[in-house]
């Protein structure tokens, strides 16, 4: 038997060869750590679904650590995954579950975002990076602690470069957009634009920027425009991964990401808060970016009023609110949560999917707390 099999999940898109890109990944990530057993599986879009995927790596194996191949934790970090594993718990009790954090934003991620940008200064022979504007484009959430992040990055891309005009754009879920962010780097008097995809493989969505890169340069025939290439394959992201990996083996105490097992997020989920997962029903021809949004400073006293009277009518009370249930289930602890629910209903999605409707997840309670 196995003593540790390494799940990895990534994603998963519509297009085709982005789940291909993931499965390279993989092999790449064996050769680099021979001696590890590492699987996959997707969230959506394939038929390694986390079930699947969970099963496999519970086979024959005492512990499964799961590591999540994705930058910015939204619902499918904060509640999808750590629904899978809490039905897998319940199917292998014999197996124990270890659930790592996302990429994050941090000085990794931060490290192949500056080789990008130096990488296209040189493409555009190396103009005055005060006249280059920057944006950083993502996919867009309508959990706010994950476009937090983002921001987080294009400030420190600006605070370690000579650029004074970092920007942030979203490819969907969100505002601004790439023109948006352009156009205002036009009326600044930017000649040249450097655009940063912050993604890590392709898929449908990275496809969109390439038109509408191509657009601007259309619609300002005076500024020079460059696209840099989405992450994929850079060690930084093999590096953090096996980071991940041998902080959860070695048991540090903060290597576990806070919403495996957090109470709230259960109870959410079994009075209908939001959350669901995609092992069982694929593809899916819906977006839905349910961002739960409480970092673990829990004060939830509606749910813990509910729970400790045990009344369903409080349950109700708590839910029944005008614009309750507008879908947005993030987890972004401490809960200061007035939910908003994105007025935008779209194609573009913050996951690398666009189907056919999107429904950001939010829950709009009456609750302290308050869900982005």
């Amino acid at each position: 038997m196995t003593s540790d099999t390494i799940l990895l999940v990534g994603h998963g898109s519509r297009e085709k060869s982005g789940n291909d890109e993931i499965e390279t990944f993989a092999q790449q990530w064996r050769v680099r750590q021979p001696a590890w057993r590492i699987e996959i599986c997707f969230i959506e879009f394939s038929e390694i679904t986390m079930s699947e995927g969970l099963r496999r790596a519970a086979n024959g194996s005492q512990r499964v650590l799961v590591v999540p191949l994705i930058l910015n934790a939204a619902g499918h970090v904060k509640m999808d995954i750590p629904q899978a594993i809490d039905g897998a718990r319940l199917k292998f009790p014999q197996v124990q579950f270890l659930y790592a954090p996302h990429l994050s934003a941090c000085d990794h991620i931060l490290s192949i975002l500056k080789r990008r940008l130096k990488g296209a200064m040189q493409a555009l022979d190396m103009p005055d990076p005060q006249t280059t504007g920057v944006v950083i484009l993502g996919r867009g959430s309508s959990d706010r602690q994950a476009n937090g992040d983002m921001a987080k990055m294009a400030r420190w891309v600006m605070e370690e470069t000579d650029h004074e005009l970092v920007d942030l754009a979203f490819t969907g879920i969100t505002w601004p957009r790439l023109e948006k962010a352009v156009q205002r780097q036009s009326l600044l008097g930017m000649t040249q634009v450097v655009v940063l995809p912050y993604y890590l493989f392709n898929g449908t969505l990275v496809e969109r920027i390439t038109k509408q890169v191509a657009n601007l340069r259309t619609q300002y025939p005076t500024i020079r425009f460059t696209s840099t290439a989405y992450f994929g394959f850079e060690r930084e992201v093999f590096e953090l991964l096996e980071e991940r990996v041998n902080d959860l083996k070695r048991g540090k105490a903060d290597s576990l990401m806070p919403c495996d097992g957090c109470k709230y997020r259960e109870f959410g989920v079994e009075n209908g808060m939001g959350g669901h997962h995609h092992d069982d029903a694929m593809p899916h021809n819906h977006d839905h970016d349910h961002a739960h949004d409480h970092p673990h400073e829990h004060a939830h006293p509606a749910l813990q009023a509910a729970q400790a009277v045990q009344a369903p009518q409080a349950v109700i009370q708590i839910h029944r609110q005008p614009q309750d249930h507008a879908r947005d289930a993030a987890h972004d602890h401490p809960h200061d949560h007035p939910h908003k629910a994105t007025p935008e209903h779209n194609h573009d999605h913050a996951h690398d999917h666009s189907h056919d409707h999107s429904h950001d997840h939010g829950h709009d309670h009456p609750h302290p707390h308050k869900h982005a």
